[in-house]
Order: structure tokens, then sequence, then C-alpha cells
């Protein structure tokens, strides 16, 4: 029991961390409807990650603030066909108007 009691702890220490293409990308951080969420922009590409933990049948409520997010946090328009994940984690692209 104790083995598994030292990777939990590393586990819960790490927090929301972007892929390795994101590293160095712009942060930004958000609550809605009682949930954290953080998002990651690095030129066109786009990543977002929902902490803590959801309720079954919160999930497609979640995604679609996921989505609501992206927009409002980054100013871009998010290129729905590129979007891919699910309610923890999403990636995709986004078009940005000029200067933004």
């Amino acid at each position: 029991m104790r083995w598994l009691l030292l990777p939990l702890l590393l586990l819960a220490a790490c927090g929301a961390q972007p892929t390795p293409t994101m590293l160095g990308a712009q942060r930004f951080e958000a609550v809605r409807g009682g949930h954290s969420y953080v998002v990651y922009q690095r030129e066109r590409k786009v990543e977002i990650i929902r902490l803590g933990y959801a309720r079954r049948g919160e999930h497609q409520q979640i995604r679609a603030t996921m989505i609501d997010l992206i927009q409002e946090l980054t100013g871009c328009r998010l290129v729905a066909s590129t979007l891919q994940g699910d309610s923890g984690e999403m990636r995709g692209l986004v078009n940005c108007p000029r200067g933004g």
C-alpha cells in the first residue's frame, strides 16, 4: 500500500501542465460553473484543461463551457473542425484578428 502513496502524491502536485508543443504558451485561467479551467495559446494552437472532478451528467455542459472559454479568453475564433478531446482536455486551432 505504501508504494501507491508516493505516485499519488506526485500526481496530485502536478496541476495543469501543457503538452510539450505548448511550452512557452500564453496561459489563461478561469472558473465557471464551479469548475476551474486553464487555457494555453501559442500562435494558432490552443489547449484547454479542466481541473478537478466532474460528476456524471456534467460533461456535455463542461465541453460547451470549454469551447466558449477558448474564444472568450483568447479573443480568437475557434476552428470547430480542428477541435479534439473531451471534457477533461481539448486541443484545436484558432483564427485571431490581426494585431490580436
